[in-house]
């Protein structure tokens, strides 16, 4: 008997023992899950700062004493300055109609010679070429024997008027006489005229028709070759003039207000040099390009500009509109990070950085900090090195701003921000 009490007496000391164990586990557990808890909320509370320190950062940046003055960063404020404001085009080189031509023949014929290369000058009249035609001896003759019979004719109706004037002949036979001489001075005009408009001469008999050309300029592309047939209505020679060559410029409607006759435009090859070369606008067109939607504006080239110029030739332009007051800053004082414009706002004087340091550590100098701002801006016209600006957000009248050295600030304000020990 002693001994099964004995052993009831260690079976519930094992349980107990086990039961205790087991809360112990359990209370463990849900130390370890509450510090996690506490862990996890903390660093998510630290995550949900830091992009306001981030932020901070991103719009804000300090120098030291030293620094400011290494870099030479010099202040100003904004004033109102005569700027010229300019609105930008595109577009490119071209002749008026009346400056360039198309050559091409009357009359068919084979190419007998071609006396000019491309790219050579040649004067109004001069002989491009010559082509081969029989009726043109045709035509010769006609004439020939028109202004024969025109003689005759002629010699005839004064007789003829005599004896009409005296009453010997019928006046029947004057008036036959008469209508025959209108007849052949017509025929004979008709035939001259042929003849000329094929810059042919009307005495002798040649088969050969001169190409000449229509006016002075420079042959551009020749469409013939010896000994094939040239059709009427074909070109044959281009001939350019560039003594009087325009710029066909591209603006679009919300800018069409500020255009007017007679505005000075500067404009440069894109594919060029940068040489600027100037103009002034003598005509607006009063419809739409269909594809751009923008309206043509013409634009005059002084002719010693103009020599060296070809048709076609690609154009950025800037239009000079009048004169405008308006707030500027220097241009160096404007800086781009990304696709947006700020200007630096220098915020407080000379600040004392504060540090904290260990009881008995040797306090040490530290130097005074300059804290300044980046502010967004919308940049417009530039001229005589200063920038037009308008402030995205309102600031100080007497706003210190950065006019020298704002590129090394956004430099620093994109490394860390704030100036660290």
């Amino acid at each position: 008997m002693k001994n099964i009490s004995e052993n009831n007496l260690t079976a519930k000391n094992a349980k107990a023992t086990q039961r205790a164990q087991s809360s112990i586990s359990l209370r463990s557990l849900c130390f370890v899950f509450a510090f996690l808890v506490v862990t996890f909320t903390s660093c998510s509370e630290k995550k949900t700062e830091e992009p306001k320190e981030e932020e901070k950062s991103t719009t804000e940046v300090s120098l030291t004493e030293t620094q400011y003055k290494t870099v030479g960063i010099e202040t100003g404020f904004v004033e109102n300055r005569n700027l010229n404001k300019i609105i930008k085009a595109n577009g490119y080189t071209t002749v008026p109609p009346q400056n360039s031509a198309e050559v091409s023949t009357l009359i068919g014929g084979t190419v007998k010679d071609i006396y000019v290369l491309e790219g050579t000058f040649v004067n109004k009249g001069k002989v491009l070429a010559t082509i081969q035609n029989l009726e043109v001896i045709e035509m010769q003759e006609e004439y020939q024997s028109a202004t024969a019979n025109v003689e005759y004719l002629q010699l005839e109706y004064n007789r003829q008027k005599t004896l009409s004037d005296e009453n010997v002949n019928p006046r029947k036979t004057f008036q036959e006489v008469k209508a025959k001489l209108a007849a052949e001075r017509a025929r004979a005009q008709a035939a001259k005229n042929k003849l000329d408009a094929l810059h042919v001469s009307t005495k002798g008999s040649s088969s050969l028709v001169p190409i000449v050309a229509p006016i002075n300029g420079y042959i551009g592309k020749i469409n013939i070759a010896k000994g094939a047939f040239a059709n009427t209505g074909v070109s044959l020679f281009e001939v350019v003039d560039n003594s009087q060559m325009h710029l066909d410029l591209n603006v679009y409607e919300k800018d069409l207000g500020s255009i007017s006759i007679g505005q000075v435009i500067d404009f440069v090859l894109t594919n060029q040099s940068n040489k600027s070369i100037k103009g002034k606008i003598f005509g607006i067109n009063k419809s739409f390009s269909n594809e751009s939607k923008t309206v043509a504006v013409h634009a005059k080239i002084e002719p010693g500009d103009a020599k060296d110029l070809i048709p076609g030739m690609y154009v950025s332009a800037n239009i000079n509109i009048t004169n405008a007051t308006v707030p500027a800053l220097p241009k160096d004082a404007v800086v781009r990070n990304a696709d947006k414009y700020f200007v630096f706002v220098q915020e407080d004087e000379k600040v004392e950085q504060k540090h904290d340091h260990k009881e008995g550590e040797k306090e040490e100098i530290h130097e005074q900090e300059v804290h300044f701002k980046a502010v967004e801006v919308i940049p417009g016209t530039t001229d005589l090195g200063f920038t037009e600006v308008k402030f995205v957000n309102q600031i100080s009248a007497n706003a210190k701003i950065v006019t020298k050295g704002a590129f090394y600030l956004l430099s620093a304000m994109k490394g860390g921000g704030e100036h660290e020990h």
